[in-house]
């Protein structure tokens, strides 16, 4: 949720926020209107409390006729604070739902347009120029018995796979190698549930406009998460943690996502499926901390992309294509070959206090009073790597190179067909 206090000092930024993501600005006057009769209603309901209080000790001191009459009185501001703090709860009801209703406020900075609109930070590599025809992933996966798409729609319909044999030692391999950066870079490194609660996945902005995307148990009223940033988001919510420094974790986790709205769109292979794994950074810090914060996801980002050793470039991401809870958000595309073009392999985001204000993550100030927290998150790697991997480091016999960071992890220099 955004701060009040914005609203109420400064409403024509939230406007323009509302306006640069493609949303209504309207909204923000809804929540004005609904901040007022809420205050309104507070301030009423007190009213009549503290006066039905002193009126109460009347009654006390009152004998005989006086005492009936006040009592009748008394019955009647008992039914008038009943109906106040009716409206009361209404008018809180109705701010809440208008409040939620509005995505964080855009950063600035970032590019203002639609998903095309995007800015190119920086392009690190140049793409390889192949002397034969390359296969696409999902054709040296088959070949290197790495990958199994037809088992994979037999067991559980389209968009899911198996990774089989070499497959899955090297997804494991580039997980494990993202855990040891990760901790080697100070993260906590956590295996979190991958169902939450819905006002854990409430507060993360997941059940906005994305809410078609998510996977839902209705019989136990638990969602399966789309990224372990919602876990980690709801790891210290109704906390006051300490912050003199960031608290970083890195969550690896199955994820899931039902990618409504995607038929038709990378339906070949393992770039848009229903589940994968993935290991994400996850920062809690202090609000005037988080765009620098921000800059140091992006930095781990950039070191793991060196180590799988493919052309990739950084995009700051349009207002219009941020999520709901995101200010600004960097992704890095990797070069795919076959495709001809960059495609998202990471993305992190600075979610300011959007998500800590939902969830109740505070901090104390110098003053020892309790302030929201920001937070943000970072993908560092995810089983869309294996695309980018294959597809760069593929040679003419259609064996794979393994990146030299890895063979630590893989025990392999070259992957080779079966």
């Amino acid at each position: 949720m955004i701060d009040l206090k914005v609203l109420r000092e400064d409403p024509e930024t939230v406007r323009a926020s509302q306006r640069a993501r493609g949303d209504d600005p309207a909204a923000v006057d809804a929540l004005l209107s609904a901040d007022e009769r809420r205050r309104s209603a507070i301030s009423r309901a007190d009213t009549l409390r503290a006066e039905q209080r002193q009126f109460g000790k009347q009654v006390g001191k009152a004998r005989g006729e006086e005492r009936d009459a006040l009592i009748a009185k008394g019955k009647e501001l008992a039914a008038e604070v009943k109906a106040a703090e009716a409206e009361q709860a209404a008018a809180e009801s109705a701010f809440e739902e208008c409040h939620r209703a509005l995505s964080n406020i855009v950063d600035p900075a970032a590019p203002v347009g639609g998903e095309d609109d995007y800015t190119v930070l920086e392009t690190v590599g140049t793409p390889r120029e192949f002397d034969f025809t390359p296969l696409d992933h999902l054709d040296l996966g088959v070949r290197l018995g790495a990958l199994d798409m037809e088992r994979g729609a037999k067991v559980s319909g389209s968009r899911f796979y198996f990774l089989t044999g070499i497959g899955a030692q090297l997804q494991l391999a580039l997980l494990n190698m993202a855990a040891a950066q990760a901790t080697a870079a100070g993260f906590t490194l956590v295996v979190p549930p991958v169902l939450v609660r819905p006002e854990i996945m409430a507060g993360t902005g997941f059940l906005g406009a994305h809410a078609s995307e998510v996977y839902r148990l209705a019989e136990d009223d638990l969602y399966l998460v789309g990224t372990s940033e919602v876990a980690l988001a709801g790891y210290h919510s109704d906390e006051i943690i300490d912050l003199s420094t960031p608290k970083r974790y890195a969550g690896w986790s199955s994820c899931f996502r039902r990618e409504a709205g995607s038929y038709g769109k990378d339906t070949r292979g393992i770039i848009r499926v229903h589940q994968f794994d993935k290991v994400e950074m996850f920062s809690y810090c202090r609000p005037e901390e988080a765009a620098a914060e921000h800059q140091r996801l992006l930095a781990w980002e950039k070191e793991m992309l060196a180590k799988i050793e493919v052309p990739y470039r950084v995009i700051d991401t349009a207002t219009g294509d941020l999520g709901s809870s995101a200010a600004r958000k960097f992704d890095c595309e990797a070069w795919v070959p076959t495709q001809q073009a960059y495609r998202e392999l990471t993305s992190t985001s600075n979610c300011t206090t959007f998500q800590a204000r939902r969830l109740s993550v505070r901090y104390r100030d110098e003053n020892n009073k309790p302030q929201v927290a920001a937070t943000l998150n970072g993908t560092l790697a995810t089983t869309r790597w294996i695309v980018a991997i294959l597809e760069n480091h593929q040679q003419a016999d259609g064996s794979v190179v393994v990146p030299e960071a890895m063979r630590p992890f893989l025990g392999l220099d070259v992957l080779r067909p079966v």
